[in-house]
């Protein structure tokens, strides 16, 4: 099995680049699936339907969240028709969609941390134990962990080492260089990055992230424009026991 995970993909920068090169990179790298974070796709924060569609049109799988999953209100009936749309799985009962995808052989657990975060969420380890419990073990699974620490998307990773085939994780939209596969067969990564504009601080214009940066007034963080860079992990597992055998960044600069 070859999975392709793409990190946040932010703003108009990242989402055209996403929709642009993913069919290629389907055919070049042999892809099973291709599963991304799209939580920062419409405008810098959160997803819009017509733009989830679009992703899942150019041959995206699975889509998954965070914390800014709920920015827009039409997403909300969008989530509960579409089921290869996630939201964190730890939301407190009650919000709409889902956290657990499943397309052909694949399972998609999308969870978020608590620590420096900015909301009240319930326990990801005790979340992802409960939704273990109910998937079934010929089955290969995908947890992404959207996080502000690194420490606690670690912990997730050894938490649930031999049980799933990888843990990522995604939110600060910088990859970590400590992808691996850990001793009991699952692909690990910090954070695998982001889709969007090269030229930014995390995908935003530089100058607004100065000036917050520099005067400490509220100022309004818009998306950056021009080239795109990807950045991906690309995950390939045993079919017969389903754990990862490798993990490698997969990085592209997109259309100039």
């Amino acid at each position: 099995m070859r999975l392709l995970f793409l990190g946040d993909i932010v703003g108009n920068a990242g989402r055209e680049a996403v929709v642009s090169m993913v069919p290629d990179l389907r055919y070049e790298l042999g892809l099973d699936y291709v599963v991304a974070n799209g939580e920062n796709c419409s405008g810098g924060k959160g997803l819009t339907p017509k733009h989830a569609d679009e992703l899942l049109d150019c041959g995206i799988d699975v889509i998954t969240g965070g914390n800014h999953t709920f920015q827009h209100r039409d997403l909300y009936p969008y989530l509960e028709s579409t089921p290869a749309v996630l939201r964190p799985h730890n939301y407190p009962a009650g919000a709409p969609g889902t956290g657990i995808a499943e397309v052909g052989n694949l399972v998609v657990l999308n969870l978020i941390g608590r620590v420096f975060m900015p909301a009240d969420y319930e326990d990801p380890f005790r979340a992802a134990d409960d939704a273990l419990k109910n998937i079934p073990s010929n089955r290969f699974v995908l947890v992404d962990v959207h996080a502000e620490a690194t420490s606690e998307k670690q912990a997730m990773g050894w938490h649930l080492d031999g049980r799933v085939t990888a843990v990522v994780g995604t939110h600060t939209h910088v990859p970590t260089a400590d992808s691996r596969v850990l001793p009991g067969g699952t692909a690990f990564c910090s954070d695998a990055g982001m889709c969007g504009a090269r030229d930014s601080i995390i995908g935003d214009e530089v100058q607004a992230v100065l000036r917050r940066f520099l005067t400490q007034m509220p100022t309004r963080l818009a998306p950056a424009t021009g080239p795109a860079i990807l950045n991906g992990l690309l995950i390939e597992a045993d079919d017969t026991k389903k754990r990862a055998t490798s993990i490698v960044r997969c990085d592209r600069m997109g259309p100039q």
